[in-house]
């Protein structure tokens, strides 16, 4: 997300409105999912949590140390990603198993544009169009969670569907204007 002193006070709110309820979701999953779901929401959290840290305060990883921690801490999270889409297979859950699969392209994605910002710029249009096929699967998959009735599965990809793609914005934005995130 971008830094804190260029977003506006209403996005600010929204955004950590938006980030309390993702926090308020995974609780719900860690607690009252299966252990499945409360891994796969542990770890996006934590993956999104990682995201927002480094595109909205990158002077906050200046540090070695705190390179490396961020390093170790989005190598946990994809660890408990794989296992718990591991599970999603083993139940033969097959919307988590494509909701994971989609979610793991939108964060290769956001790694190239966070680690390579002229290749993006470079190619903008096509990490749009990637980024809105991936997006649109997304939320097919809520309309797919809404047909069979499972609300609070919709609701909850819903809010991260919203909250990755400001971050895409803004990484896009970024790129377009030439500075890297």
């Amino acid at each position: 997300m971008a830094a804190a002193g260029s977003i506006p006070p209403l996005h600010r709110q929204f955004r950590r409105a938006l980030f309390a309820l993702l926090a308020g979701n995974t609780a719900y999953y860690l607690f009252a999912g299966t252990v499945s779901k409360g891994l796969d929401a542990a770890a996006w959290f934590v993956l999104l949590s990682l995201f927002a840290l480094e595109t909205g305060w990158p002077g906050a990883l200046r540090t070695r140390g705190a390179r490396i921690a961020v390093r170790g801490a989005r190598l946990a999270a994809a660890a408990a990603i794989a296992a718990a889409g591991i599970a999603y297979l083993i139940e033969k859950n097959w919307l988590d198993v494509l909701n994971t699969a989609l979610w793991i392209a939108i964060v290769v994605m956001l790694e190239v544009e966070v680690r390579f910002p002229r290749a993006v710029k470079r190619y903008r249009t096509g990490f749009a169009a990637t980024a809105a096929v991936l997006y649109t699967g997304l939320v097919l998959l809520v309309f797919a969670w809404l047909w069979r009735g499972e609300w609070f599965d919709a609701y909850d990809a819903l809010l991260w569907i919203i909250a990755f793609a400001l971050i895409e914005m803004d990484l896009l934005k970024a790129a377009s204007a030439g500075r890297t995130a």
